[in-house]
């Protein structure tokens, strides 16, 4: 989904190491700003910079920014703002160093995103929200969705990079398959006399959305499993955008990024929102978050003199390793700081999202459900494969496990029981 002429994926752990090689760890300068206008009031965003976390004796930081398009009311965005990102902290194990820690994030999220919709529902509320979910560690940007609302970058170099993917059931004919396959019908709405309007919606419920988190009256095939995509700048930096399907209805990526050249973060935004609204006018909640990533203006301290090392040191270091996880195949790669994709994965099957393989084989405790996080007795918990169609590869007693309340959160987004009885909702 991106600029790339390579699709070229290269592993976190030789990124890191490349870069604290190459005394390159100064970290960049994020500078971010806000703009909305608003119809429903169902639109929340999440903005933290410099969060702290312990690592060893010192402290490392990085920066979150989230957006929630909410849709039938405003209380799942709400929620969603309040409570994903310490869901997802608390699926990554302690004590981590700053390799592993960021190479958790992918399924640290995907269990952070499933828990917050799992939790919210048990509120017995029906509203539902989209998510875009940015973490900035360093120069490497994760990013996870479900929904409309889009995040794309502009690297330095030039050139855009999709990070996040559409759940519209319109455009995206792999999740209308994956719903009609679960249990659900996919349809427009029906105007009488055989006339159909409208965008394509799943029913029950109307919903024009195929992942969300909340609307727990539409069915559970109405998942809220994310698109997760991590990429890591070059040390020159770039610009992110993250709006809310009123921005992505009226402008084009390009047209989003050139009407805001030149400009810092916080006219960015309002004048990207400024063009929304020229274009379509105010039809629905328009938000957009606008976050420079820029190297620190500070002068270069001179390199020490390289250490020579032999031809079989620099084999070892990026010898390629087998396995069947194309994401973070091992590949010979020495072109320094450039913009390079780390991880990218977007399937709704969380016995895939969650697997032993990637990225730590210790990212789940034993007697921990690897969604909730609630400790569980010897015994009491389900491997994830459990129904696996792959038994050659995992056994039923292969971690990780899920406690009995998220497996069967688990076989209702697959289809394999029936969900609550869906009621209209019509939204989004």
């Amino acid at each position: 989904m991106s600029s790339r002429s390579e699709s070229h994926t290269v592993p976190l752990s030789v990124l890191l190491k490349r870069e604290l090689a190459s005394e390159r760890i100064e970290r960049p300068e994020i500078v971010h700003g806000q703009a909305s206008q608003s119809k429903k009031g169902e639109d929340f965003t999440l903005l933290k910079t410099e969060c702290q976390r312990m690592v060893g004796d010192g402290v490392s930081t990085y920066s979150v920014f989230g957006l929630f398009d909410g849709h039938n009311g405003s209380a799942a965005a709400i929620y969603s703002k309040e409570n994903l990102l310490n869901n997802v902290l608390g699926a990554i194990p302690l004590d981590l160093n700053r390799d592993e820690w960021v190479s958790a994030l992918p399924r640290a999220l995907v269990a952070g995103f499933v828990k917050t919709d799992k939790d919210f529902q048990d509120r017995a509320q029906t509203s539902g929200t989209t998510a875009t979910f940015v973490i900035i560690e360093g120069w490497v940007i994760t990013v996870a969705s479900v929904g409309d609302s889009r995040c794309i970058l502009e690297p330095a170099e030039g050139g855009i990079y999709y990070l996040s993917a559409d759940h519209r059931l319109e455009c995206n004919e792999e999740e209308r398959e994956r719903i009609t396959a679960s249990g659900g019908e996919v349809g427009r709405l029906n105007a009488g006399g055989g006339a159909e309007i409208g965008p394509l919606r799943c029913w029950p419920g109307g919903l024009c959305l195929s992942r969300s988190i909340g609307d727990m009256d539409v069915g559970e095939f109405i998942v809220p499993v994310p698109y997760v995509k991590q990429m890591k700048l070059s040390t020159a930096g770039g610009r992110l955008i993250v709006s809310s399907d009123g921005v992505w209805d009226a402008l084009s990526a390009e047209t989003a990024f050139e009407c805001c050249r030149g400009m810092p973060p916080d006219a960015a935004a309002a004048q990207i929102v400024k063009e929304s609204l020229q274009a379509k006018g105010l039809r629905d909640d328009t938000t957009c978050i606008v976050i420079d990533i820029l190297p620190q203006e500070k002068p270069v301290a001179p390199l020490p003199p390289p250490k020579k090392l032999g031809k079989g040191v620099f084999k070892s270091m990026f010898r390629r390793k087998s396995s069947e996880s194309s994401s973070y195949a091992e590949k010979e790669y020495i072109e320094p700081d450039v913009v390079e994709e780390i991880f990218e994965e977007g399937s709704a099957m969380l016995s895939e999202r969650l697997n032993t393989k990637y990225p730590l084989c210790n990212m789940f405790r034993l007697f921990t459900c690897a969604v909730c996080q609630v400790e569980m007795k010897h015994g009491e918990g389900i491997s994830i494969h459990s129904a696996s169609s792959s038994p050659q590869r995992f056994r039923p007693w292969d971690g990780p496990f899920l406690c009995l309340s998220c497996q069967e959160k688990k076989e209702a987004m697959e289809g394999k029981r029936p969900s609550g009885d869906g009621h209209s909702s019509g939204s989004d």
